[in-house]
């Protein structure tokens, strides 16, 4: 190889790695733009909904350690129905695993919390975001709610549900200022790019579906697939 073919390769290498990076930063700047008119950090400034779709998370880190993140998506949840800002909630999450359980474990905190069981709907079929926003409105007949989670991720809800013309807002809680946020930060980046190309071009929809289950006219407790 000559020295004249490395130079190239490495130039090629160079600017393809810089145009990726560029390409990155601006689908994630572009999707947060979008979603900075529906995403709200002041409660007060929420229009009252009648469901809060909260987005599931482990509730526990690898160390055994609670997750923050899991931690202030139930406080801003009883926070709101507190507030009267939602009346039902909507826990959606991955049941994939028997012993993987976050819906019933959101559900067992909140109504710890206070919360009426009978306020409460259990979704099992929310194994990703994508199917977590569509479900709400194709199972639960829902199509105008207030989403709960933490600000990155609010951005990629917000992309989903007016991709489908879904009447949604998001309330932003908090956020841990730890190493764990940095990583998560950055396996967002490309779920985002990822979200695009579902969105898009793929057209991609909920992994399980079936019969709709209005939560308005009778509260579900039980888990749907």
């Amino acid at each position: 190889m000559t020295i004249t073919l490395l130079k190239r390769i490495t130039k090629y290498i160079l600017f393809s790695t810089i145009a990726i990076i560029i390409f990155l930063i601006l689908i994630y700047q572009l999707i947060s733009r979008q979603a900075m008119s529906y995403t709200f950090t002041d409660s007060s400034q929420l229009t009252p909904r009648n469901v809060g779709l909260v987005l599931g998370t482990a509730k526990y880190l690898r160390n055994g350690q609670l997750n923050p993140f899991y931690q202030y998506r139930i406080e801003g949840a009883v926070k709101l129905y507190q507030q009267g800002k939602i009346k039902h909630l909507l826990l959606s999450g991955d049941h994939s695993r028997k012993n993987y359980n976050k819906p019933e474990t959101m559900r067992q905190d909140l109504i710890q919390a206070g919360i009426p069981a009978s306020s409460i709907t259990l979704d099992y079929g929310g194994l990703r975001t994508l199917d977590s926003v569509l479900r709400a409105e194709k199972i639960f007949q829902v199509n105008s709610f207030t989403i709960i989670t933490q600000s990155f991720h609010c951005d990629r809800a917000i992309l989903i549900a007016r991709k489908h013309l879904l009447d949604a807002q998001c309330y932003a809680v908090a956020a841990p200022d730890s190493k764990n946020y940095d990583k998560v930060i950055f396996r967002e980046i490309f779920a985002r790019v990822k979200a695009v190309s579902d969105l898009y071009i793929k057209d991609k929809q909920p992994k399980f579906l079936g019969k709709p289950e209005p939560i308005l006219s009778s509260a579900q407790d039980k888990p749907t697939i």
